[in-house]
């Protein structure tokens, strides 16, 4: 879908998102934004994040500090800092405002003071909208993802959609499933109450590990 729009205002976004579109730039200098509403939709599941035992390790090592919301604009720096991107001048203001209200979030790694990865998004409902990663340092986006699966888990989200499935979400558990089938995904999880990604603190490193293991005995 290739209606182009002139601004992204936190209602637009949620009422697109809640419809099961997004917005996307061709390139960072294009001034437009286009809808996006894929046939195959990308989701990670909450329950069934595959972890490696190489993965595990590092996570028990615990390398980087964890941290929530406390550099969303440089996350989407981060996302942007690559050759090709879709993050142009009105997505990043757009989602700047979403998280002025409270419905967009990142997760960042850190070494030491040096930002080394993270993830943000969109929450609604009991979805997090994942919108784009980075990693700084070896394993930094995994670790990321692995954090945030556990703790959109502990504090009551059902749903994780990555949009897209690359290659490197498929290696963590992600899957496809078709257009229908993930709008009435999307619509039973926003019609389940809300969920407050600020209701508990982040898991250490042992909880992750510990998480994700008890949950691949389960499947």
């Amino acid at each position: 879908m290739r209606d182009e729009v002139d601004g992204l205002s936190p209602d637009l976004l949620l009422r697109a998102y809640a419809s099961g579109i997004f917005p996307m730039a061709e390139t960072r200098t294009d001034p437009s934004v286009f809808w996006v509403d894929p046939k195959l939709r990308g989701i990670l599941p909450i329950d069934g994040f595959h972890l490696s035992r190489s993965l595990a390790k590092t996570i028990r090592r615990a390398p980087y500090r964890v941290s929530l919301d406390q550099a969303f604009d440089a996350v989407i720096d981060g996302c942007s800092e690559r050759d090709d991107t879709w993050i142009n001048a009105p997505i990043r203001a757009g989602y700047h405002a979403l998280f002025d209200t409270g419905h967009a979030h990142s997760l960042e790694l850190w070494d030491e003071d040096d930002l080394v990865g993270g993830v943000y998004g969109v929450t609604m409902g009991r979805v997090f909208f994942g919108e784009s990663m980075f990693s700084r340092r070896r394993d930094a986006s995994k670790i990321a993802l692995a954090t945030l699966v556990v703790h959109l888990a502990q504090t009551g989200f059902t749903l994780f959609d990555t949009q897209f499935l690359t290659p490197h979400l498929a290696s963590l558990g992600g899957i496809e499933v078709p257009r229908a089938r993930y709008l009435g995904m999307l619509q039973d999880a926003l019609a389940s109450g809300e969920a407050d990604i600020h209701s508990k603190p982040l898991p250490d490193a042992h909880s992750v590990v510990q998480r994700i293991t008890q949950t691949s005995k389960r499947e």
